[in-house]
């Protein structure tokens, strides 16, 4: 286990299930189902005033969720999903950077175009791995074990907000991660116009960002010029990187 903060002294933003149901699968079981918190978002952490300052001065935000073993009908737990702004001046959005604290994490990312998805791939992370989200890709988290998840990450604090509203509108995002015989059945969703494959990627895909696989992403607050591509992804080539 990696304590980062007592959290615990902390009042944590709750997502419960009634600001999910539009994206929710399984819309027979939501009909009865009453509401309920799904996970807890804590943000602007630090360890110390000296490390907050150092965090604000760089533009930069560390956040942990810790997202619980429920199961949404048919589905198994998920953050509602977004996506990023676009970075000023540029035409791409602002990457992030996770790691898995405790438990199992699933990460769906898909680069849409409206209603037609472009590409989808999901990410098995365990504790210790890292998860960097490219630009362009909107994403969300499942928690399919039955252990409390706790993810961590470092993003730009430059933007006010995520982008919920296009997949609220289509009802999640391109698949549903469902409870099947043999662990998570993949379900497409309809509401997408054209779905590829999902293929699958795995964690510490660090896109050459000199990020230390077996340190715990805090530990970059003593070097936090090595998250400059939070701010600046478009200085970095990140199509290449990726084949």
């Amino acid at each position: 286990m990696i304590n980062i903060m007592n959290l615990e002294k902390l009042n944590p933003d709750i997502r419960e299930l009634k600001e999910i149901e539009d994206v929710v699968f399984d819309k027979e079981w939501l009909e009865t189902a009453e509401n309920f918190e799904l996970y807890y978002m804590y943000r602007d952490l630090s360890e110390s005033k000296e490390d907050h300052d150092k965090i604000f001065a760089n533009n930069l935000r560390y956040d942990v969720t810790i997202m619980f073993p429920k199961m949404l009908g048919k589905e198994f737990n998920k953050t509602i999903g977004h996506d990023h702004p676009i970075v000023p001046g540029t035409a791409i959005t602002y990457p992030e950077l996770y790691e898995v604290l405790e438990g199992e994490a699933i990460f769906l990312l898909q680069d849409s175009a409206d209603e037609k998805i472009k590409d989808a791939f999901a990410i098995k992370a365990k504790a210790g791995n890292k998860v960097i989200i490219p630009p362009n890709y909107e994403h969300l988290i499942i928690n399919a074990s039955d252990k409390d998840l706790k993810t961590c990450n470092w993003i730009c604090r430059s933007f006010g907000s995520n982008i919920y509203k296009p997949f609220k509108l289509r009802h999640g995002f391109c698949y549903y991660a469902t409870k099947g015989a043999n662990g998570i059945e993949w379900v497409k969703n309809e509401n997408y116009t054209s779905v590829p494959e999902l293929r699958l990627e795995q964690a510490n895909n660090l896109y050459d960002f000199k990020i230390e696989e077996n340190e715990p992403i805090y530990n970059l607050v003593d070097n936090l010029a090595k998250l400059e591509f939070l701010e600046n992804p478009q200085n970095h080539e990140w199509a290449a990187k990726r084949e």
